[in-house]
């Protein structure tokens, strides 16, 4: 009821129309009026702007007229940057088309000058050799800082992608077949879904838009369609704040107490009751952590939850556990948006915890989504880092259709499919990847008709007449995997040919550990922990690094790194495999 669009990025007075007209199969109706742009350029000028977005209707059928924009705009207006919808995103729908435009254009003064900044630092200090930097990207691959300047939106959720690209590779390296993405950190907690190795990947998204229970509020941002890794996020952080509403419920997030001044038990002047002082008072979070750099007071844990237990009429234990357990309902909520939405069922998946706050939430997290297997890799504070050096270079092509599968003519489909595979092969090439490491994924954007979102489904190469009937199996199934229906194999609609392009790169290979000199590890203390249905109990606590390969601990149990915790609950059984990696089994 009370919706507000989101506040435009580029003012009216800036704003400007031409004259032309090219209709949805490309032919031009209408000529461009050059001495428009003309005067266009004379007024952009005048105003000092620092980049320009050109966005005309049918453009991604026949760029024609955006090209000679550009050219004129470029020689009157030298070194600004000049963003073409058709170069960009060549695909229709105006709206999204010059929305992903814009945010393309808002950025690439930003980017720019902070991208090219860092290589001069990097380049001064002597610590990049090869003189190559690359930039992750939101699909988990990455690209050259010049192609992260020019399209700078590929770039807006590439700190999430890092960490599923590590976790699909611990799935890979482990032949786990669906693997769940969990990572919970200081202020948010994201989950993703990874399927044969490979992470879901979407087509679209918005910039700047509000989350409500981990789903975002359509229209609340700025629509970019830029592939990015299908991410679910809910505001459930260590030090995301716990309070009390106006009907005397609990309730959690969204609002973080942030790096400065943190929770309450850092001692830096925060008062708000957080999640990692709920841990600490549970007996979960030791008061020592990163090897005795940081120490947390119970004392101030207690003061700040004894604000939430008087409004409640809750003990503070009580209070501490129940913000808790809303936190794991809320991300919980999210690992379902990307699973059962997607249909899929999250019973089948095992979870994959990282970040310093997702092992201390896992196992309980997994319960309710009745998840049976736990995966916490070495550092897992530091685990998206490992995703950087484990990405490989991607690029995404795209070619409009919007014919039916029986209109279609199998042959044009295979030649454009091969026009764009030799412009991925080129462009991987030039970056000295080598043929045999050159993968290209062909994709079809398909919808019934009349509908308006469409589904990817892998195309057949090559692609002939038999191909056909084989895109209408796939989409049908999709179709029913999503929404639980199909309507058959007429009108069917092809929007999009893609083309997925993947340069592989060398990576880091994980070695195993040697067992035989393996004991059974003694505990370093033993503390109080608060769980379900067994209230405190007498919990033994562990240093990982002296927890080798093969060893069983039984739960509860704690297990204490630098960068992070792990909490093993009763009726959970930890192991440590031949990569040193933790797996966690609830028991029957």
């Amino acid at each position: 009821m009370f919706f507000s669009k989101p506040k435009p990025l580029i003012p009216r007075r800036l704003r400007f129309t031409v004259s032309e007209r090219i209709d949805y199969t490309g032919k031009v109706i209408k000529e461009l009026d050059v001495r428009e742009v003309e005067e266009i350029a004379e007024k952009l000028r005048e105003e000092n702007v620092e980049s320009i977005a050109v966005s005309l209707l049918h453009s991604y059928v026949n760029p024609v007229h955006e090209e000679i924009i550009e050219k004129i705009l470029s020689s009157r207006l030298p070194g600004v940057p000049i963003v073409l919808s058709s170069r960009v995103d060549p695909e229709y729908r105006e709206y999204e088309r010059t929305s992903t435009t814009v945010v393309n254009a808002v950025l690439v003064p930003v980017v720019s000058r902070y991208l090219r900044g860092l290589v001069e630092e990097v380049k001064a200090r002597g610590l990049c050799s090869t003189g190559r930097i690359l930039v992750m990207k939101s699909d988990g691959g990455f690209a050259d800082v010049e192609e992260a300047i020019r399209i700078p939106a590929s770039t807006i959720e590439s700190g999430p992608a890092a960490g599923v690209v590590a976790s699909a590779y611990i799935a890979s390296t482990l032949g786990i077949s669906y693997a769940l993405s969990f990572d919970m950190g200081g202020t948010t907690a994201k989950v993703s879904t990874i399927i044969h190795g490979k992470p879901l990947v979407t087509s679209e998204y918005e910039v700047g838009g509000r989350v409500h229970k981990g789903r975002l509020v359509k229209g609340s941002g700025y629509p970019v369609r830029y592939p990015h890794i299908d991410l679910a996020e809910v505001s459930a952080g260590g030090g995301t704040i716990v309070w009390v509403d106006e009907a005397g419920h609990l309730r959690v997030g969204p609002i973080s107490a942030g790096a400065e001044p943190g929770p309450a038990c850092y001692g830096r002047g925060g008062d708000k009751p957080t999640i990692t002082d709920a841990n600490l008072i549970l007996g979960r979070l030791g008061e020592v952590l990163a090897g005795g750099r940081i120490r947390l007071s119970l004392k101030l844990a207690m003061k700040a939850f004894e604000k939430i237990a008087d409004e409640t009429g809750l003990s503070v234990v009580e209070a501490a556990y129940g913000s808790i357990r809303l936190a794991n309902t809320e991300m919980a909520r999210a690992a379902r948006i990307v699973t059962i939405e997607r249909g899929y069922d999250p019973r089948e998946f095992t979870l994959i915890a990282y970040g310093g706050a997702g092992p201390m939430h896992a196992a309980e997290l997994a319960e309710e989504l009745g998840v049976s297997r736990i995966i916490v890799p070495p550092t897992p504070g530091l685990f998206s880092a490992l995703g950087l050096i484990l990405a490989d270079y991607r690029y995404e092509y795209k070619k409009p259709v919007l014919k039916t599968l029986e209109e279609i003519d199998p042959s044009e489909v295979e030649e454009a499919y091969n026009v764009i595979e030799k412009e991925a092969l080129r462009l991987l090439k030039s970056k000295n990847i080598s043929e045999d490491k050159i993968m290209l994924i062909r994709y079809m954007d398909v919808k019934y008709r009349f509908q308006s979102y469409e589904l990817q489904v892998t195309a057949p190469k090559p692609f002939t007449k038999e191909s056909i009937s084989i895109i209408a199996r796939e989409f049908t199934k999709r179709h029913r995997e999503v929404y639980g229906y199909d309507s058959g194999i007429r009108d069917i609609v092809v929007v999009n040919l893609r083309v997925t392009a993947i340069g592989l790169v060398d990576k880091p290979k994980i070695e195993t550990l040697n067992s035989s000199d393996m004991k059974q590890p003694r505990a370093k203390k033993i503390r109080l922990a608060y769980f379900k249905d067994t209230e405190w109990i007498e919990t033994p606590v562990y240093d990982r690094e002296d927890l080798k390969p093969g060893v069983v601990l039984k739960g509860p149990c704690i297990v204490e790194e630098y960068d992070a915790t792990i909490v093993v609950p009763p009726n959970w059984t930890l192991r440590v495999n031949s990569y040193g990696v933790i797996e966690m089994v609830k028991e029957a």
